[in-house]
C-alpha cells in the first residue's frame, strides 16, 4: 500500500512539474461599435461595425520550457467579426499562424506573421483600427499603389529571425515564399530602441509583384512619451515604378483620470501615376481625428471617435479603410462612431 501510495505521489509530482513548464492561453477581444460614415456621391450610411478600438479576434498560444533557456511556442489567432457573427473563412487563422523556437540566441519563427514595415508602423494613437487611424493610408484601400503586392501587413510562408533582449534594441529579419502567388514573396526587416520613454525604429521591405518593378515600402518611427502626453509619429514611403506615395503622420495620445483622449494628422502624398489613377500628382489626401476612450476597468472601454479625410485629385481616401462604390476622386470622407470594447 505505501508503495502504491509513493508511486502516485511520484507521478503527481511529475504531472505538476511537467505543467509548470509548459501552458497554453485563450485569448481575445471582442469590440463593436455603431458609426455613421459619409463618402462624397456614395452618401451617408450607419453601420454596426467590429473591431474600431483594437481588433476583434481569439487565439491561442502556448509555451513549453525545454531546458536550458530553450522554448517552444505557438500562436495561432483569428480575426472575429462581432456585428454579423462571422470569421475569415478564406483564412481562419489568417490574423497569425506561427511556431516558433527562441533562446539566448532570439527567436525563429516560422509561418503567417506580420511582415517588419507593418510591424513598425504600429504604434498609431489610434490603435491602427478604426475610422480615425493612419492604418488607412499605411494598408487600407489602394495603398499597394495597384500593384499586387499583399504584404503590407501580413506575409504567407514566412521565416523570421528575432533578436534577443540587447539593452532595448530590438529587430527583425523575415523571408516570405511567394509558392506560386504573386505578391506574396518578400524580404524585409526592421531595427529599433526601445525604453521607458522612447520607442524608434526604422523598417524596409521588398515585395515582388511579377513586374520589373518590385513594390518597395519603407518607414520611420518616433514616439516618445513625455508624461502628460505620448508624441506618435511615421515617416512611411511606398514606391511601385513610377508611382510613390509619401505619408507624414503625427498623434497624440493623452492620459486624463478615467482614460485616454487621441488626436492625429496624417498629409498623404501621391506621385508618378497616370493622371486619373489615383496615384498622380496632385492626388492627395489628408487626415484628421479626434477621439476619447474611456476606461470602465483595466479590460473593458467605452470609445468614440470623429474623423474627416479631405481628397484632392482623383483620390478617393475613405474613413471606412476603402472607398464605397458611387464615391468619386477629389470627394472628401467623414464619419463618427461609439463604440464598447473587452479584452479576455
Amino acid at each position: 500500500m505505501k508503495r502504491t501510495l509513493l508511486a502516485l505521489a511520484a507521478l503527481a509530482s511529475i504531472s505538476t512539474l511537467a505543467s509548470a513548464q509548459s501552458s497554453v492561453t485563450l485569448f481575445g477581444v471582442v469590440d463593436a461599435s455603431v458609426r455613421s460614415v459619409k463618402n462624397g456621391s456614395a452618401g451617408s450610411e450607419t453601420q454596426m461595425a467590429s473591431g474600431d478600438n483594437t481588433t476583434s479576434r481569439w487565439g491561442m498560444r502556448g509555451v513549453e520550457d525545454l531546458g536550458g533557456g530553450l522554448r517552444a511556442s505557438f500562436h495561432l489567432e483569428s480575426q472575429l467579426n462581432v456585428d454579423s457573427g462571422t470569421a475569415d473563412a478564406a483564412k481562419y487563422f489568417g490574423r497569425r499562424s506561427t511556431v516558433s523556437l527562441s533562446g539566448g540566441f532570439g527567436e525563429v519563427r516560422l509561418g503567417r506573421d506580420y511582415t517588419p514595415t507593418f510591424t513598425n508602423g504600429l504604434g498609431d494613437e489610434f490603435g491602427i483600427v478604426g475610422i480615425g487611424s493612419r492604418g488607412i493610408f499605411l494598408y487600407g484601400g489602394g495603398s499597394n499603389l495597384g500593384s499586387a503586392a499583399t504584404t503590407l501587413v501580413r506575409a504567407d510562408n514566412a521565416v523570421s529571425y528575432f533578436l534577443p533582449t540587447m539593452g532595448g534594441v530590438y529587430g527583425q529579419v523575415q523571408i516570405s515564399a511567394g509558392e506560386g502567388v504573386v505578391g506574396n514573396r518578400y524580404t524585409g526587416g526592421l531595427l529599433g530602441y526601445k525604453n521607458q520613454a522612447l520607442d524608434a525604429g526604422i523598417a524596409y521591405g521588398i515585395t515582388d509583384v511579377g513586374t520589373p518593378s518590385d513594390f518597395k515600402h519603407y518607414n520611420v518611427k518616433f514616439n516618445y512619451n513625455f508624461g502628460f502626453a505620448t508624441l506618435h509619429t511615421l515617416y512611411d514611403v511606398k514606391t511601385w515604378g513610377a508611382r510613390k506615395t509619401q505619408d507624414i503622420s503625427i498623434g497624440a495620445s493623452i492620459p486624463v483620470a478615467t482614460g485616454t483622449i487621441r488626436a492625429g494628422y496624417t498629409r498623404a502624398n501621391r506621385s508618378g501615376g497616370p493622371l486619373g489613377s489615383g496615384y498622380a500628382d496632385g492626388d492627395d489626401s489628408t487626415r484628421l481625428a479626434i477621439g476619447y476612450v474611456h476606461d470602465l476597468s483595466k479590460r473593458t472601454a467605452v470609445y468614440t471617435t470623429l474623423s474627416r479625410i479631405t481628397n484632392k485629385g482623383a483620390a478617393r481616401s475613405s474613413v471606412l479603410g476603402s472607398a464605397p462604390a458611387g464615391m468619386l476622386g477629389g470627394e472628401n470622407s467623414s464619419g463618427y462612431q461609439v463604440g464598447l470594447r473587452h479584452i479576455f
